[in-house]
């Protein structure tokens, strides 16, 4: 387990220590089935609003591109 006590985002343990719990986890997912490089980053980046383009949020559907809120109907 990697806590991350800093704003959910960043640990204030020592980086050898976080270092070594994140590989077990990256094992760990590899073990049950994952077949992504690196299965944290990836659902990291996927969540970050800013890349393009639609992104799911708690709000709803963002467009990095526009940089605004998406309407999920067609006017």
């Amino acid at each position: 387990m990697l806590e991350l006590p800093v704003a959910g985002l960043m640990s204030d343990a020592d980086g050898y220590i976080v270092a070594k719990q994140y590989a077990q986890m990256d094992a760990w997912a590899k073990h049950l089935g994952s077949q992504l490089l690196a299965p944290f980053m990836t659902l990291s980046f996927m969540a970050l609003l800013v890349i393009p383009d639609l992104k799911l949020s708690d709000r709803g559907l963002f467009s990095g591109k526009d940089f605004q809120f998406v309407s999920l109907w067609i006017k």
